[in-house]
This record gives structure tokens, sequence and C-alpha cells, in this order.
């Protein structure tokens, strides 16, 4: 990882960080309006989708198809939460499959970071943090784990392009707070809270899954990783924390397996199959299931 690359991830996480620290009073001092709440759940919600539906579901793990028009709008919204550019991001989430939670994984919390309370603290914090300022050599990666991006020229355009994209992104919740409240502090306020803010939020939401969700949580099915599922976590990720079911079943594209398992990515993606701008939908049968519940329990047995 260059310097430039490190410092580049550096700003992208402290800057949101500060932003929300400085949003804080505005609470209390009414510096902030219905508009800007608004306009953070809408763009929270956006560009969440853009990551969970849009960069894993889809472009990772093919869980699904759909029009090109609306893998390139997937492609730049989830742009817009500041993660990185699209075939990094792919690049680095199928690492970590092909690797989770062994050497070689970008962002575990379980290999290489010591013994007890004090390697679990260091673990969580690589997880969670610490992995976007040590060196994965992402770009030479991508030949390996994210060809089909490679030769996708719309995507190679998207990746190029995510500066840009995350200044729109910011410049976005500016312009419609200013138009919404025809004031000049209505668009400060509203790029604070829907833009710094609200990448704060998504940022911490996804980190979670990385850091939480491999060491908290409940199992259910027999994996070689540590994953869990944390139910706490279901909406704000938009169904992400079932994490634990998303490794047992990778192209699943739902991972909220059971009723109650809310995975609001999924729906999404159920109804975007109704309107027929999704197909190839995969979905895991409850048999399935029980035969990979049969299975773990068969291994678990001593011969």
């Amino acid at each position: 990882m260059t310097r430039a690359h490190r410092n580049i991830n550096v700003i992208a996480v402290v800057l949101p960080f500060v932003a929300f620290l400085a949003a804080i009073p505005m609470l209390w001092n009414e510096l902030v309006g219905w508009t800007d709440l608004a306009l953070l759940a809408i763009l929270y919600f956006l560009t969440a989708f853009g990551i969970t539906v849009g960069f894993h579901r889809l472009l990772t793990h093919r869980a699904f198809a759909t029009y090109k028009p609306i893998e390139y709008l997937l492609a730049t919204v989830g742009s817009m939460a500041v993660e990185g550019p699209v075939i990094g991001w792919v690049t680095d989430h199928r690492r970590h499959h092909a690797h989770a939670d062994e050497e070689g994984d970008p962002h575990s919390p379980h290999v290489g970071h010591g013994e007890g309370v004090l390697g679990a603290l260091r673990g969580l914090w690589h997880a969670h943090l610490g992995w976007l300022v040590r060196d994965h050599p992402t770009a030479v990666g991508a030949e390996k784990y994210a060809p089909d991006l490679l030769e996708d020229r719309g995507m190679r355009i998207i990746s190029a392009l995510f500066p840009v994209i995350v200044l729109l992104g910011l410049a976005l919740p500016f312009a419609l707070g200013w138009l919404i409240t025809g004031e000049l502090v209505g668009g400060v306020t509203a790029l604070v809270w829907a833009g710094l803010v609200r990448v704060f939020m998504v940022h911490h939401v996804t980190f979670s899954i990385n850091s939480i969700c491999h060491f908290f949580g409940r199992r259910r099915f027999k994996t070689e990783d540590e994953s869990t599922n944390v139910f706490w976590l279901a909406i704000p990720s938009l169904g992400e924390s079932w994490h634990h079911n998303h490794h047992a079943f990778p192209r699943s594209a739902t991972h909220g397996l059971r009723w109650w398992e809310v995975d609001v990515g999924g729906l999404v993606i159920r109804a975007m199959r109704r309107l027929g701008l999704a197909w190839n939908v995969v979905r895991i049968t409850p048999e399935r299931q029980r035969a990979r519940l049969a299975a773990g329990e068969r291994s678990a047995v001593p011969s």
C-alpha cells in the first residue's frame, strides 16, 4: 500500500468521525432540522443498498442477475458509501471468502493477533479499521479475484471515477439541503448530516460485519471460518449481519434464512425479481439447509 493510499484511507475514515463528533452538539443547539434527518435516512439506505445489494450480493457473489444499467447504478451508489472503488471492494471480499479466518484473509480478527484479551482486542481493531492502513495488494489481486469486473469497461470507468463519485455523494445532500430550505446554512447542515455523518454510520455498520460478525454472535451451520449471526445489527446492516448464514451459503441472494431473520436487502432483491428487474436469483431451499445441518451433525459425531 502506498503512503498516498494509506493517507486517503485514514482521511476517509477520520473525517466522517470528526464530523460525527461535531454534529452531536448541533442536536442541542437546534442546528439540525427534519430536512437534514430525512436526507440522512434516505441517503443512508440508498448507499447501504448500493453496498449490500450492489457491491456484495450482485457483483461479488452473483446472487442474482440484472440489466447492465442497474448494475452500473448500484455500483455508483455503492461508491458513494466511500468504502473504496468497486473493483477493489469486490477483490477484497472475494479474497476474504477464499481465505476466511485463515492466512490471506485481509480482515480476520483471528489470524496473527496473539492470544488472550489483548490479542482479541488487537484482532477486533484490525478487522474493524486496522486492515485499511495495512498492506493488502488489491491492484494485483483484482486480476485473480475480480477478472470479470476488470473485463467490464463500465465497471473500470466507475472504479476509476471513485473520487469524483465520492464528491458527488457529498455535493448531493448539500445541494438538496440548500434547495429545500432556500438557505445556504441548510445546505451546510445537510452536508454534515446526510453527507459526512451518513458516511460515518454506513462505514461502521459495514466494518462491524468484519469484526463483530466474526467474533460475537451465534452459529448454526458447520463452516470452516468463525462467522456469526448478530441479530441486533440486522436492520442497520440491511440483513448483512446474518453473516454466518452468508458464509454457509455465499451465493444466496437472501442472508436471513428463517422467517424472523429480517433481511431488507433480500426483500429488495425479491421485489426486483417480481418487477422483472432481477432474475437467476439464488435461493437456498429449506431442504438444502436441513441437509447442511445434518452433514454438520454427522461430522461432529466421533467415529
